[in-house]
């Protein structure tokens, strides 16, 4: 290994977090104690912030709470309708985690793309939920590649960490006839997440992204005093199935995804799990079951294994290995 790649290996990751809802604050505060990932940027719909030596997230999440935008932190915000944009010109980063909703279905390839086309080379990594959306990252790997940006996608709690462990929990059997994932998230207050819940109201019989994007917050709520804040999805168009399909593992249609989501209650409603059925090579039937504890939140099993994925992301990245790949295909990385 030469000087520099010593010097890169032993400095922080430089990090940025593209979107600052729920799931971005968290990220914010699940890199803080990090030390060898620095969080130094982040955009939301109005604005952007970078600092090279680190940003505070205690800062940057009252200031977001109270101003409605990072792009009002004094001295590093820029208050700009692209801040995406702002930063792919001006920060220095390594990666960056999409706490995006993918709303409307297209939008996260669209950043893809202006990634592709700002020429900026580096690791991105997502935690999208819809098949169908993976399969537009699918249309862009030449363009990644070509790119010089090695792209993590589904790399969340489902798809991500529970799709990784059915990859893993398949190696027992010489054929796989089920994977079946089951997920209970609790949170305290809808609003904290509300493109997250809008993104579960879109899987929901009767309801596609379209009608999710449309409601207003006053719909939302309206929907969730029927259910008593209650959100029950069945047979998702979830991306699981399509990540291990691509790893070789089974069909998609073998794979089932579905869950309850407690919108009022930090409590999960149900243990969230995936179980793996299949046939050794003994011919016996059998059933691996890997179980999240119920203490840990959605944000900890979302950004934990997101930012376990950008670690590994950089080791390909700076191996000068580019383009797509699944938390179904590669190892995530301990961040200490």
């Amino acid at each position: 290994m030469n000087s520099e790649n010593q010097n890169r290996e032993m400095n922080p990751i430089r990090v940025g977090v593209l979107g600052f809802g729920g799931l971005g604050q968290a990220a914010a505060r699940v890199l803080a104690p990090k030390t060898e990932m620095k969080w130094v940027a982040a955009a939301d719909k109005k604005g952007c912030a970078y600092n090279s030596e680190g940003l505070n997230p205690d800062s940057c999440i009252n200031t977001y709470h109270h101003q409605g935008s990072v792009g009002f932190v004094e001295p590093w915000g820029i208050l700009c309708d692209d801040g995406i944009g702002e930063l792919i010109k001006t920060a220095a980063v390594d990666g960056y985690f999409l706490a995006l909703p993918n709303l409307p279905n297209t939008f996260m390839a669209s950043v893809a793309q202006q990634f592709i086309k700002s020429g900026w080379r580096g690791v991105l990594v997502d935690a999208m939920k819809r098949t169908s959306a993976v399969e537009q990252l699918l249309e862009l790997q030449t363009e990644l590649q070509a790119a010089g940006i090695t792209y993590m996608t589904g790399c969340g709690a489902t798809p991500g960490l529970l799709t990784a462990a059915a990859a893993l929990g398949a190696q027992s059997y010489a054929e796989i006839h089920s994977v079946k994932i089951t997920f209970g998230v609790g949170i305290a207050n809808w609003e904290a997440y509300r493109a997250t819940i809008r993104e579960d109201i879109a899987h929901m019989p009767g309801y596609d992204v379209a009608t999710a994007m449309a409601m207003s917050d006053a719909e939302v709520e309206a929907l969730l005093d029927k259910t008593d804040g209650k959100i029950t999805l069945e047979n998702m168009e979830h991306a699981d199935d399509i990540m291990l399909e691509l790893a070789g593992i089974c069909p998609r249609d073998r794979v089932t995804v579905g869950g309850v989501v407690d919108t009022r209650n930090p409590k999960k409603p149900l243990s969230t799990n995936v179980q793996i059925t299949g046939r050794t090579f003994e011919g016996k039937i059998s059933t691996h079951t890997f179980t999240l504890g119920d203490e840990t939140s959605m944000a900890a099993n979302v950004c934990g294994p997101a930012f376990g994925y950008l670690k590994a992301g950089v080791k390909l990245h700076r191996r000068g290995i580019y383009g797509l790949f699944t938390a179904a295909e590669v190892m995530p990385h301990f961040v200490r």
